[in-house]
């Protein structure tokens, strides 16, 4: 399927809201691809880094003190056996979100029950992420001992085929994202990890997708090695457009060969902060226009054809990163500005 959204609106998932009742319908009737919300704010268990965790071998939740962690005491070998009993047994059921883990994914099912449309988006924070941000009684990351870091991507990889089935019950178009803000750090001394490790975690939780039809994307806040997730399986890259656009141009190559093969890139050019105070609809457009003849300029530089018109046919439009952080004032009028953005760029 050759995926050719030019200016969609979706969004990315974490919100400010506390209350759940009407959002999701809102969600539904606002943006022309409605992602479930994930209400961090109600309580710790919607974390983005504890949602995906319930299925995981040896995880322990401490809500009191808000943390969720590894006990790797002892021998893991049971505790794996019966995460990979289910795995090949491809019991989905056992990787679904838990809805006092993830209330925004049920009722966004409800919502879109309830109307019509052709999309809906779903997101798992990816291996990356979630693998170094959990760490075990002794700190070290998840994603370091050899037991667990399998498991983490396959877990990462059910749930996202979950999501997707169910999804795809009331959506005939299905898209699956792997949040990973922890990308900001590949390279640094805070990542021990290869491009090689990267690429091949990412993968598998990609051709999970894949395999339920469903397109995979990506998305990355701030800036990082951009090559490394454009030489993945990926059909959708989410950036930090507002912030971080002009960083993208650096790879002109790289890019020419994920569009060559269908991707898409989702430009966060909402601020998802005390900035969308300080523009308008009309300013970000004038902005994005101006990001996409900068690539077009800066590949033709380096001997690469990349038309503006190309990008923007391949293009979706999103909040800069996840609106959580944000105030609820802030994130009514980042969702507004959203849908005022996707018409005036559309139109033009």
């Amino acid at each position: 399927m050759t995926f050719e959204p030019r200016f969609l609106t979706t969004h990315v998932g974490s919100v400010p809201y506390t209350e759940i009742d009407g959002l999701c319908e809102r969600l539904v009737a606002t943006l022309d691809i409605p992602a479930w919300p994930q209400f961090s704010r109600r309580t710790f268990r919607e974390n983005m880094y504890v949602q995906y965790t319930p299925s995981l071998p040896r995880v322990v939740l401490d809500e009191e003190r808000e943390k969720v962690t590894f006990d790797t005491t002892g021998d893991l070998t049971p505790d794996l056996e019966v995460f990979y009993e289910h795995y090949l047994a491809e019991d989905f059921d056992y990787f679904a979100l838990r809805p006092n883990h993830a209330a925004g994914f049920f009722a966004l099912l409800d919502a879109l029950r309830a109307s019509s449309g052709e999309w809906a988006k779903g997101q798992v924070t990816g291996p990356i992420s979630l693998g170094l941000t959990v760490v075990d009684q002794g700190l070290r990351s998840g994603l370091y001992n050899d037991m667990l870091a399998d498991a983490i991507v396959k877990n990462a990889a059910m749930n996202a085929r979950w999501q997707a089935q169910q999804l795809r019950a009331v959506r005939p178009n299905v898209i699956i994202f792997a949040d990973e803000p922890y990308m900001a750090s590949f390279g640094s001394a805070f990542i021990s990890l290869s491009r090689e490790q990267v690429i091949a975690m990412l993968d598998e939780v990609f051709e999970a997708i894949h395999t339920e039809n469903a397109l995979a994307g990506v998305h990355c806040c701030a800036n990082t090695d951009w090559a490394v997730l454009l030489a993945t399986s990926v059909d959708i890259l989410n950036l930090d457009a507002y912030g971080y656009l002009d960083n993208l141009a650096l790879y002109p190559v790289e890019l020419r060969a994920f569009l060559d093969r269908g991707g898409v890139i989702a430009w966060g050019i909402v601020p998802n902060t005390d900035a969308v105070n300080d523009t308008t609809p009309e300013e970000l457009a004038h902005q994005l226009r101006q990001g996409l003849a900068l690539i077009s300029e800066k590949a033709s530089a380096r001997g690469v054809t990349i038309q503006p018109d190309e990008l923007a046919t391949r293009s979706l439009i999103a909040p800069a990163c996840g609106l959580g952080p944000t105030t609820v004032a802030n994130a009514d009028r980042a969702f507004d500005m959203l849908a005022q953005l996707g018409d005036i760029l559309r139109q033009g």
